[in-house]
């Protein structure tokens, strides 16, 4: 027998081209074809991005600063036109004028802890229920889920009697928890949480946690939170503002005694003549608390969000 007749494999009987043809497949080019030529690039603003941004950070500051310079000045200068627009002397005085007419230390303190109690409890609250109507499956999930977000259409005025004569019935007339327990839940953080989490905790977590022999308490402490720590920061931050902010119903259930820092300022604008200086000075003095916490925490908010867009 020669060697001419032993039969040659196709893979060596290929010749060299058809090898390397073989590597240029049409998915390789497809892969090249739709790859966006700028990936992979840094993209640098330009000047014009520049002065948009630093036109609107103007347009959000202004705000600020023309409280400052109404708080700095007497009350005949304010009302003239046309109206200062430069800071003048009496900004400390007007400071300590507005801190003990309307006794904003106590006011502040009550704040601090009305916003603190209600942003924690919705932050928790809204977390486990949020990862309740995510990844648990329960009979009547979809019709709870409906309710909740059908009470964002409900007006909150609409509840104000009832719940004014439920807070007297308990005894909490004129006291901090009746602010507090109406609102330790909201529905938009529940419903937040749980457009968060579905997105961004995977079915694969949980059920590895189910097999370990994880509860889903346990599952929620050493996975959920891990994962959902960035909107936990944006909803405290949120809920803190707006629970600080708020004046409708402390007003309603809560008096001079014993008020919050909304309330506080209504004192500074119960005369025959209004001092609109004195009412600068006082909301100046109620924003400032603000502001200290976003200069603490407004750094971890943002790097949380950023942190959590790129795992997502």
């Amino acid at each position: 027998m020669t060697t001419d007749s032993i039969p040659v494999p196709a893979t060596e009987a290929r010749p060299a081209t058809a090898r390397k043809t073989r590597k240029a497949t049409p998915s390789s080019g497809r892969r090249r074809l739709f790859r966006h030529p700028g990936a992979g690039r840094q993209h640098h603003a330009g000047p014009v991005a520049y002065i948009l941004l630093g036109f609107a950070a103007l347009l959000s500051l202004f705000p600020l600063y023309w409280t400052m310079v109404a708080a700095s000045t007497d009350n005949t200068r304010v009302t003239q036109t046309p109206p200062p627009f430069l800071p003048g002397p009496h900004l400390l005085d007007n400071l300590g004028k507005a801190w003990q007419d309307a006794a904003l230390g106590k006011a502040m303190l009550n704040s601090l802890i009305v916003a603190g109690a209600i942003a924690l409890s919705t932050v928790l609250f809204a977390t486990l229920a949020g990862f309740a109507f995510a990844k648990l499956r329960f009979k009547g999930r979809n019709i709870l889920l409906m309710l909740v977000i059908g009470t964002m259409m409900v007006p909150p005025q609409l509840g104000v009697v009832p719940l004014f004569m439920m807070m007297t019935e308990l005894g909490w007339g004129q006291k901090l928890p009746a602010v507090i327990f109406p609102t330790l839940v909201s529905a938009v953080g529940v419903f937040f949480m749980r457009q968060y989490l579905s997105e961004a905790l995977p079915d694969e977590l949980v059920e590895a946690g189910r097999v370990d022999g994880a509860h889903s308490l346990r599952i929620f402490w050493s996975i959920v939170l891990p994962i959902a720590r960035p909107p936990m920061a944006v909803l405290f931050m949120i809920t803190f503002v707006h629970a600080w902010n708020d004046f409708f119903w402390p007003f309603i259930v809560l008096d001079m005694t014993n008020p919050t820092v909304p309330v506080a300022l209504t004192q500074l604008s119960a005369g025959y003549v209004r001092d609109q200086s004195l009412i600068m000075a006082g909301a100046l003095l109620g924003t400032l608390p603000l502001l200290a916490l976003f200069v603490v925490f407004g750094r971890q908010i943002v790097g949380g969000i950023m942190q959590g867009a790129v795992k997502g």
